[in-house]
């Protein structure tokens, strides 16, 4: 007589691993928010996910690594890979997802991270942050070179660097208002110079 086996049971997903690291990124942000980089404990965010604080050890190990892991899921969340299937609309849309996080009040958070230099252990934070910034932008150059929409030669990374610099002139300079029309001028401008003739028209 042939065994019946019980039913398999439902496959979870996520589970409490899941849960717990989502709270504690939660928790994290919003230490981050309060008190900005300077006063952020694994302390105080374990407390505010109800969470032991050696869990939190043993998961991110330092403070750097947890708020590193918290703002790159933001920015993860905040400014994906856009493909709208030109490279102007890509251009427009990544610009303008980069500004929009950049102007919230965790945008304000990592600016403040990317201008000091006196606690190196954030330092991977701000590396962190420009690395998945130009990682984003080369993806979306190599779709264009893909489609013909490159000059040959194109420096995918001064690219990039000259299309974030007009927001940080007017974010960290001159103060002005970041708003369409400047994202749309900057990209035209950029597509002036590394685009095939033909594809960078409006």
């Amino acid at each position: 007589m042939t065994a019946t086996r019980p039913p398999a049971k439902a496959r979870r997903t996520g589970g409490r691993s899941a849960r717990v690291r989502e709270a504690v990124l939660r928790a994290t942000l919003d230490a981050l928010l309060a008190g900005g980089a300077d006063d952020l404990s694994i302390r105080d965010v374990a407390q505010r996910a109800g969470v032991h604080e050696t869990s939190v050890y043993r998961r991110w190990g330092t403070r750097a690594n947890l708020i590193l892991d918290a703002v790159l899921s933001e920015v993860q969340a905040a400014v994906p890979v856009p493909d709208t299937g030109s490279l102007r609309g890509d251009l427009l849309a990544l610009l303008s997802a980069i500004a929009a996080f950049i102007t919230t009040p965790l945008g304000q958070v990592l600016l403040q991270l990317a201008l000091r230099d006196d606690r190196p252990e954030d330092g991977d934070v701000r590396d962190q942050f420009w690395a998945e910034s130009f990682t984003t932008g080369q993806t979306v150059l190599q779709r264009a070179r893909d489609r013909g929409e490159l000059r040959p030669g194109v420096n995918g990374q001064l690219t990039i660097e000259m299309l974030l610099g007009g927001l940080y002139v007017r974010l960290l300079l001159t103060r002005e208002p970041i708003d369409d029309a400047l994202i749309g001028q900057l990209v035209d401008l950029i597509l002036a110079g590394i685009a095939t003739p033909g594809t960078a028209r409006p």
